[in-house]
């Protein structure tokens, strides 16, 4: 049988990525288990299986905008289709992410679109709630509870000033993202006994585990290759976020799938500690004792020229 088949087609299935073929398909079946069998017996169970699971969803399509597991954008993009974790569509997740890793940018409160610095002319004209509000947001806590409320509103009001403004790239990504979401609703509506508010609180508890991961990945500083994060951690949250942990790894390899990040940073570990001016955590543990009611930076830029 194996000589009836192309030398081409085995090559192929070798290279291909299969950790992340499989990781997918476990995460399907899990999200489809959450809003089924572990919904009907019992229901937070089946809430932690939804929530896990958008959460790796989200991760996964990380990996694809990246250029995995295959070579063709469309087939990658056609995996994550179903819009697990509900609010972001696909190709502005895609456009906003590769924008962000130009790393002479990244903080900057105008040209990263991931950065959650506010530039200190701006602070300076928001109203006290405002304020109070953004620091609260912050903290750890804060941006576990309130931060996907709030990151989802102002990702939102941006787009809509896009979308007023004609921006076709916009238009076509919020366009493709409606059906992505009505399979999820359809899904749900056909196969779960989960009510309503359960699979919402789910999918709101998904993009709080990933606000973890966000919390602290780049930092103010002069040298744009001391603005991103190591944390050395190998347990599960390491896994749903896909080794992106190692931030500093993935930013300078983005081409490398999530699975080889660990080994890449253990044979040049004081290479990258130097490369990011060692600006490193042993663990998410380390973070939520730190920063879990304290923020670890200003709202304002610190670097940013002071109105």
């Amino acid at each position: 049988m194996r000589d009836r088949i192309s030398p081409r087609i085995i090559q192929r299935l070798r290279t291909l990525e299969w950790p992340t073929l499989g990781l997918l398909l476990l995460c399907y079946a899990l999200w489809l288990l959450g809003v089924t069998y572990a919904a009907a017996l019992w229901l937070p169970l089946g809430m932690l299986c939804v929530t896990l699971a958008a959460a790796l969803h989200s991760s996964l399509t990380h990996e694809m905008l990246h250029g995995h597991p295959f070579r063709s954008r469309f087939w990658n993009a056609l995996l994550v289709f179903p819009a697990l974790s509900l609010v972001v569509p696909y190709l502005r997740f895609k456009d906003t992410h590769l924008a962000h890793h130009r790393d002479s940018i990244l903080t900057d409160p105008y040209d990263d679109p991931e950065s959650n610095y506010l530039d200190p002319k701006v602070w300076a004209t928001l109203p006290n709630w405002r304020k109070r509000l953004a620091r609260v947001n912050n903290t750890l806590a804060g941006r576990m509870v309130l931060g996907p409320a709030i990151g989802t509103w102002a990702f939102l009001a941006s787009d809509l000033e896009a979308l007023k403004d004609g921006n076709r790239r916009v238009w076509l990504g919020w366009l493709l993202h409606i059906p992505a979401v009505a399979m999820v609703f359809w899904l749900w509506a056909v196969l779960s006994p989960m009510p309503l508010w359960a699979f919402l609180t789910a999918s709101y508890a998904a993009l709080s585990i990933l606000k973890i991961r966000t919390f602290l990945e780049h930092q103010a500083h002069e040298q744009a290759r001391g603005r991103t994060v190591i944390i050395e951690d190998r347990g599960p949250l390491a896994l749903i976020f896909l080794n992106n942990n190692l931030h500093v790894v993935h930013h300078m390899h983005a081409a490398v799938p999530w699975y080889r990040l660990p080994v890449l940073y253990r044979k040049n570990r004081a290479r990258y500690l130097s490369r990011n001016e060692g600006y490193r955590y042993r663990s998410y543990a380390e973070i939520f004792r730190r920063y879990f009611w304290r923020a670890k930076d200003p709202v304002p830029h610190p670097l940013w020229p002071k109105p």
